[in-house]
């Protein structure tokens, strides 16, 4: 692999100073940031999940949905949808979400720290064109810091998800298993809570 560019490395390190400012210290000193994220659906009921990686350690790994943090004032379903936009290359309106549907309180290590995250999660069901879209490779919206940390981007049946959550490398959120068949055939309006470490 060849060395970045001067501007590259610029870049990068410019994109993780902007990632380290949404991020900060609660009252009990810990970083902590507000996410919104998207539980996506394909037409046969698969769900769309990354692999990413830790900018400073490269072996810590999980499968995750697109999100992100949230930009000051957004709210939480502006945001999911904006980082899914940023994430696959799929513009959708915050208005096709549905939710939320979870609020996931996340403790876990990121950038060699503790981190706390509180995340609102939606549902979109993507059309087949959306869905061939999110993994084609084409997106060109990444920036330098995802295009390094995320690793792959594929669709999921409820098995292979099943599979994948008893392997070595986590899938987060833990429940995504088990609320991914019932959500897909429709959401019954309860937005479930859970805490994580």
């Amino acid at each position: 692999m060849e060395p970045a560019a001067p501007q590259e490395q610029k870049d990068y390190a410019a994109q993780i100073a902007e990632l380290e400012n949404e991020w900060k210290p609660g009252p009990d000193g810990i970083l902590r940031r507000a996410a919104g994220r998207v539980v996506a659906f394909d037409t046969q009921g698969r769900v769309l999940l990354q692999l990413g990686h830790d900018s400073a350690d490269s072996q810590h790994r999980w499968w995750f949905t697109p999100g992100g943090g949230l930009n000051p004032g957004e709210s939480a379903q502006r945001g999911a949808a904006r980082e899914f936009a940023e994430e696959t290359g799929v513009h959708i309106s915050a208005t096709r979400l549905i939710g939320p549907v979870l609020s996931r309180h996340a403790v876990f290590r990121f950038v060699g720290e503790t981190r706390r995250q509180d995340e609102l999660f939606f549902l979109v069901h993507l059309t087949a064109e959306e869905a061939k879209a999110a993994i084609s490779g084409t997106n060109t919206q990444l920036t330098v810091l995802e295009q390094d940390v995320l690793d792959a981007i594929a669709w999921h049946s409820p098995a292979e998800l099943a599979a994948l959550a008893a392997g070595p490398v986590p899938v987060y959120p833990r429940e995504l298993p088990q609320y991914a068949t019932q959500w897909f055939q429709g959401w019954d309006g309860t937005m479930r809570e859970i805490h994580e470490k």
